[in-house]
């Protein structure tokens, strides 16, 4: 695949920054249109965007480099090449996640409420920016058949992009492309039709949904970030699992306790005009 769009003068506009910017601004729009319907204060997504963005996109280079710190020490000239791959969406989360706690504190707001806003945005944003892996020819799995992405139903414009110096790959940029997309769906469509629910929730179903799915992509891939012998990825997938079902947990019983409180105060009410009527 030709990861460059065009060239103009000295200026290359490669397709991988130009994905990556196509996710910010789309996880952009979807969190303005629930910011309103939530109740925060005027210009939170943009200003909480800015630095997530800004901080996010750092910390993934960071992460990536960190891991890959024999090859930078080398070629130092590369480290800030970031158009040429190398964002790892885990580190950018850790450094998103870090950021957004300082920015709540500053702001005063409901760290797991801007969490339940975020989760979406966040998440269409990998889904959309995955396919800049596929225009550097990276992030892909083992050697396979030709007949076997067939047999797959891949598209065949991603097959011959697969087709990498005379070897067909699997394409798990793509798999966990449609990971992304398919749990936007369900967090955007339980966002809708809970019209009430706690906060946490969408932030522990993103975790949970996201972290299932990269622990499996991640055993497919053949450019993991190593530990020894552990892929990264996999180790912070099930932290994520974990951290999802933690705060799972703690939504529920915080939705309990707050229900239980609202019975008993409405019994209390109902006492009192009892006894103001007799």
């Amino acid at each position: 695949m030709n990861p460059d769009i065009f060239t103009i003068g000295g200026f290359t506009l490669k397709w991988y920054s130009f994905l990556i910017l196509l996710g910010v601004i789309v996880a952009f729009i979807v969190a303005m249109f629930e910011e309103k319907r939530k109740g925060f204060p005027k210009d939170f997504t943009l200003d909480l965007g800015f630095w997530l963005v800004l901080i996010g996109i750092a910390g993934a280079r960071v992460y990536y480099v960190l891991f890959n710190l024999d090859y930078y020490l080398a070629n130092p000239s590369q480290i800030l090449a970031v158009w040429n791959g190398g964002l790892a969406i885990h580190g950018g989360i850790i450094a998103g996640a870090i950021t957004l706690f300082a920015f709540c504190k500053y702001k005063k707001v409901s760290i797991l409420k801007a969490c339940d806003l975020v989760a979406p945005s966040l998440i269409i944003a990998q889904a959309i920016g995955r396919w800049g892996n596929f225009f550097n020819s990276e992030a892909h799995g083992p050697i396979t058949t030709l007949e076997h992405l067939k047999n797959m139903y891949i598209p065949e414009f991603i097959i011959d992009g697969m087709n990498i110096n005379g070897n067909y790959y699997v394409p798990t940029f793509f798999y966990e492309s449609l990971w992304c997309l398919l749990g936007f769906v369900i967090l955007i469509a339980l966002r809708y039709v809970l019209k009430k629910y706690n906060k946490g929730l969408l932030t522990s179903i993103y975790l949970i949904w996201y972290g299932i799915g990269r622990l499996y992509i991640e055993s497919l891939r053949t450019d993991s970030l190593m530990l020894g012998n552990i892929k990264i990825a996999q180790l912070v997938s099930i932290l994520f699992i974990i951290t999802g079902i933690g705060i799972l947990v703690y939504s529920i019983i915080n939705s309990y306790n707050a229900n239980k409180i609202e019975k008993e105060d409405l019994k209390k009410n109902k006492k009192r005009k009892i006894k103001k009527a007799s």
